[in-house]
C-alpha cells in the first residue's frame, strides 16, 4: 500500500511537467496548428491578462515557462520590441528594443511586428515587416542581428510583410517574397549567416512555410507562393520537389499523415513520392477554399474558414465534405487543435471552443472585445491569446 501512495506522490509532481509542451513557432512546433497536449475545455479560467506596448499581430510563443512575443511601437512603428513574460504569473521578465533597419510602412490592418517569432528551445528568433530578424537567447541576451533591407532594399511591400520564419533543425527558414527583391533563405541558428538564398517568384506573399516530416531524412520547407509549392532541404535549400499549378499567397500550406493540403484551386491534397520531382495529387475541393486563415488537418477531418466564417469540413483521404457551419466572423486568425477540441478567435475577439468528434457542437465561448487577428497558442494545458494591447492565458 507504502509503495502505491509513494508511486501515486510521484506521478503528482510529474504530471506538469509531462504535459507541458512548448508552442516554439506560428502554428506550433511543428506548424500545423495542433498541441501536442490538451487544451482548456472553457474560456472560464483567466489565469492573467497583461497590457502589451505598442502594436502586434504576431502571435506568442511558449518555451519552457516562458511566453515570448514582439510588438512595434512610434508614429512609424520603427521600435521593434521582443518581450518575455512568466507562464506562471504573467510577470514581464524582460524587455528588448531595437530601431528597425528597414521600410515600416504598412496597411492600416497590418503592422512592423506581424510575423510570429520562432524558437529552437535555446534561442528566439524575432522577424518583422521591415525585415529586421534580432536572435536572443532566453535571458533576453543578444545574440546576432540581421537587417536584410540592408543586403536587399527592394524587398518590401506597401500593405507590409507577414511571412512567419520556422526553425528545422539548426537552420532557420525565411521568407522575404515582394513585387520587387523575392527570395528564401536559410540561416545559420547560432551565428545569421546565411547558408543558402534562393529566388522566388516577384509577388507579394504573406503566406508562412510549412514543415513536410520525413521517415528517412529530414523534414523538408515547404515555401508556398502563387506559382506553387517548392519542397527543399533546409540545410542547403536544394529543391525536393515541386507542385507547379499555383496557390493562394495568403492562407499557408499544412501537413497531417505525410499529405501536404495547399490552398490551391479551392484545396488540394498532395502526396510526395520518393524519388520524384512532382507530387501525386490526391484530390482538389473548389468548396474547400480558405479566406484569410490557414486550413487545419486534424484526426482525419480538414477544415477551412472562407471570408464569411464558414466553417467547412472535409474528409482528409477524399476531401468530399462531412458538414458545414458558420461561425461569427471574419476570421484573419488560424483555428489550432488540442485534445479534441478546436479553437477559434474572429477579427472582433469572440472566442469559440468546438467539439471536434460531435460534429462541431459548441462547448464554450467568449468576447474579450479587442481586435484578434494573430493565431493562438497552447501550452501546458493553457491557451494564450493576444492583442494589440493585451495578452491573455486562460488555464485549464
Amino acid at each position: 500500500m507504502r509503495f502505491h501512495r509513494l508511486l501515486l506522490v510521484a506521478l503528482l509532481f510529474l504530471t506538469p511537467s509531462a504535459i507541458r509542451a512548448d508552442w516554439r513557432q506560428f502554428r506550433g512546433n511543428n506548424v500545423n496548428g495542433v498541441a501536442d497536449g490538451p487544451g482548456p475545455k472553457s474560456f472560464e479560467k483567466v489565469a492573467w491578462k497583461i497590457d502589451l506596448p505598442g502594436r502586434g499581430l504576431s502571435g506568442p510563443i511558449v518555451v519552457g515557462e516562458k511566453v515570448f512575443l514582439t510588438a512595434s511601437s512610434g508614429y512609424r512603428q520603427d521600435k521593434l520590441h521582443v518581450l518575455c513574460f512568466d507562464a506562471k504569473t504573467g510577470k514581464r521578465l524582460w524587455e528588448r528594443r531595437f530601431w528597425a533597419t528597414g521600410r515600416t510602412q504598412c496597411h492600416p490592418k497590418m503592422c512592423v511586428a506581424t510575423p510570429q517569432p520562432a524558437s529552437d528551445g535555446k534561442r528566439i528568433f524575432a522577424f518583422y515587416s521591415s525585415n529586421d530578424l534580432a536572435c536572443l537567447d532566453l535571458d533576453g541576451n543578444l545574440v546576432w542581428y540581421r537587417g536584410l533591407t540592408h543586403d536587399f532594399p527592394n524587398a518590401s511591400n506597401s500593405l507590409g510583410m507577414a511571412s512567419s520564419p520556422i526553425v528545422i533543425g539548426d537552420t532557420l527558414v525565411v521568407q522575404v517574397e515582394s513585387d520587387a527583391h523575392s527570395f528564401a533563405t536559410g540561416i545559420n541558428v547560432s551565428n545569421g549567416k546565411s547558408r543558402w538564398r534562393k529566388t522566388r517568384p516577384q509577388r507579394a506573399n504573406w503566406t508562412s512555410a510549412a514543415i513536410l516530416p520525413r521517415k528517412n531524412g529530414t523534414a523538408l520547407a515547404l515555401l508556398q507562393s502563387s506559382v506553387g509549392v517548392s519542397a527543399v532541404e533546409p540545410r542547403t535549400g536544394k529543391e525536393i520537389w515541386k507542385y507547379g499549378d499555383g496557390a493562394s499567397t495568403i492562407p499557408s500550406s499544412t501537413v497531417s499523415g505525410g499529405v501536404v493540403f495547399v490552398p490551391s484551386h479551392g484545396l488540394t491534397a498532395l502526396r510526395p513520392i520518393a524519388g520524384s520531382p512532382a507530387p501525386e495529387q490526391l484530390w482538389q475541393e473548389g468548396k474547400m477554399r480558405p479566406g484569410t486563415a490557414s486550413p487545419l488537418a486534424y484526426d482525419g477531418k480538414v477544415y477551412t474558414l472562407n471570408s464569411g466564417g464558414v466553417l467547412t469540413v472535409g474528409d482528409q483521404q477524399t476531401g468530399k465534405q462531412q458538414g458545414r457551419q458558420r461561425l461569427a466572423g471574419p476570421f484573419t486568425s488560424t483555428p489550432i487543435a488540442a485534445g479534441g477540441l478546436l479553437y477559434f478567435f474572429n477579427e472582433k475577439g469572440k472566442g469559440t471552443i468546438l467539439d471536434a468528434r460531435k460534429k462541431g457542437s459548441v462547448v464554450a465561448t467568449t468576447d474579450l472585445k479587442q481586435t484578434i487577428l494573430c493565431t493562438p497558442a497552447i501550452s501546458g494545458g493553457a491557451l494564450y491569446v493576444r492583442s494589440d494591447g493585451h495578452l491573455w492565458k486562460f488555464a485549464r
